[in-house]
């Protein structure tokens, strides 16, 4: 069997594996300075040398100047409400006089207070009013220094979160501030009263 050498009389190969722009849409238009010469000298507004012509110029700053907001009343009332918005997320909530459990490492973070139970990690976090949980858990690894919290839902719900403590002794401090939060903000319904009729 003969074989030739060289590539006259072999057809070219196409494809996008050879040519991206083969398959429209997939490279981005080309953006030569011919390209944009073109577009400047056909828009309107322009002189046919591709200047920008005086009066386009001019009739501009005096739309900007017309449009300004907060000439009408009811510009000024939707301006009023907004900023009255933003202030009230700027406001730190007041903290209330009780008491506070915070523990984190360097990806998660709990905070339990008086809003409520919230719960970090990486990037997601969750937060859960004291009329949203059932039940809150702890637990600690027989071997490591991992600390387990675990919020429950009244809808059978769970939602742990491991945090690592630099040391087997913070458990303890751990408990004991956590039990404190639970005893000041958290009703599980046992103080019903015993006498109904």
């Amino acid at each position: 069997m003969e074989q030739r050498i060289g590539s006259s009389s072999s057809k070219p190969l196409e494809g996008a594996g050879f040519d991206p722009a083969f398959i429209p849409g997939l490279t981005a238009p080309a953006t030569g300075r011919e390209e944009d010469a073109k577009d400047t000298k056909d828009a309107p507004g322009t002189d046919g040398d591709g200047t920008v012509a005086d009066a386009a110029t001019e009739a501009a700053p005096e739309a900007e100047e017309s449009e300004k907001p907060g000439d009408s009343p009811a510009a000024e009332a939707a301006e009023a409400v907004e900023a009255a918005e933003e202030s009230e997320d700027d406001e730190p909530e007041p903290a209330a006089d009780g008491p506070v459990f915070e523990a984190s490492d360097r990806r998660a973070a709990l905070v339990a207070d008086h809003r409520g139970v919230r719960l970090r990690l990486d990037d997601q976090e969750c937060e859960f009013r004291w009329d949203e949980i059932g039940a809150v858990e702890t637990e600690t690894a027989r071997f490591g220094k991992r600390y387990t919290v675990t919020v429950h839902t009244p809808d059978r719900r769970w939602y742990p979160l491991e945090i690592d403590a630099d040391s087997r002794r913070r458990f303890a401090e751990w408990d004991a501030a956590l039990d404190k939060v639970l005893d000041a903000y958290f009703d599980d319904g046992a103080e019903e009263p015993a006498d109904r009729a």
